[in-house]
């Protein structure tokens, strides 16, 4: 999932440090309410959620906790936006993790348009879901794409 709306703009300020929200791009009044509406239908749904990893940003932080609970940060969900040299690295941790065919709830992923990219070739809105199936051995499918408004 991306990130719920935030702020106008492209990117973070340059003094963004991420143990600091207030110098990072944050949620706006309407992400948050979408980041709720999210959790809503998944809760009305009886969508089971076993584990909530999220990018260390605290918009995607935000998100999570919002939506689904209290997530646990994981560093390959970072932002790859002008981080380049990064790429190669989180995409494959992250096709390790999407393709661990598991029992149980979903893994949900709370992270950024261009980690989401960068993975699956799909260019997400804001808050918007993109639903994979596991495999394994570093696969997975695509099922769909998911918005809720």
């Amino acid at each position: 999932m991306r990130h719920a709306i935030t702020t106008p703009g492209v990117g973070d300020p340059p003094n963004m440090r991420l143990a600091e929200c207030a110098t990072q791009r944050n949620l706006t009044d309407a992400g948050r309410s979408h980041a709720r509406r999210v959790g809503e239908a998944f809760r009305a749904r009886a969508i089971p959620v076993e584990r909530i990893l999220s990018s260390p940003w605290c918009r995607c932080l935000e998100t999570a906790r919002l939506a689904f609970g209290p997530p646990e940060a994981w560093a390959p969900l970072g932002n790859l936006f002008g981080r380049p040299e990064n790429r190669a690295a989180q995409v494959t941790e992250l096709q390790a993790l999407a393709s661990e065919r598991r029992t149980g709830g979903n893994i949900v992923l709370v992270t950024h348009g261009s980690t989401i990219s960068a993975l699956t070739g799909v260019n997400p809105d804001t808050a918007e879901m993109v639903v994979l199936t596991p495999q394994g051995g570093g696969r997975f499918e695509m099922a769909g794409r998911l918005v809720v408004p």
